[in-house]
């Protein structure tokens, strides 16, 4: 039998844009896993860096990590060469979102499915997604 899922039924749904069964990927304030340009973690509303526990990083002394490169591999091993694929973008909340695909060498995405390719490069499938919100109005 086949069915198909509400919008609001899509593991993704949290994420304003992304309506697909991708979850997102691993981030102090899962699912809201918002990134900087680099992939650092930031507050999922304010916008400020976070460390790697959610509190604001202010200190080198405090550990910070880029949500698909290290979290990834860290926490799921089996994912081999994680990196920051290519992506899209939405209208959300008046400003533009671009998410993106957490891409590497792997035949499971993080909720279980097949992988698939999406907009990741040289023959890696999609993991996990992520997003920053753009200082542009929409």
């Amino acid at each position: 039998m086949v069915a198909a899922l509400k919008p609001e039924r899509a593991e993704a749904y949290h994420i304003c844009g992304h309506t697909y069964t991708t979850s997102s990927c691993p981030h102090p304030y899962s699912p809201l896993s918002r990134v900087d340009k680099y992939g650092y973690p930031l507050h999922p509303k304010y916008g400020y860096k976070i460390d790697v526990n959610g509190d604001p990083y202010a200190s080198r002394k405090q550990t910070i990590k880029k949500m698909c490169e290290e979290t990834v591999k860290e926490r799921y091993p089996y994912v081999r060469q994680p990196a920051q694929g290519g992506g899209w973008s939405r209208c959300c909340n008046g400003r533009v979102r671009r998410i993106y695909d957490c891409c590497g060498y792997t035949a499971t995405r993080i909720n279980g499915d097949a992988a698939v390719t999406g907009y990741c490069y040289r023959g890696k499938r999609v993991f996990c997604v992520g997003y920053r919100d753009l200082n542009v109005r929409c």
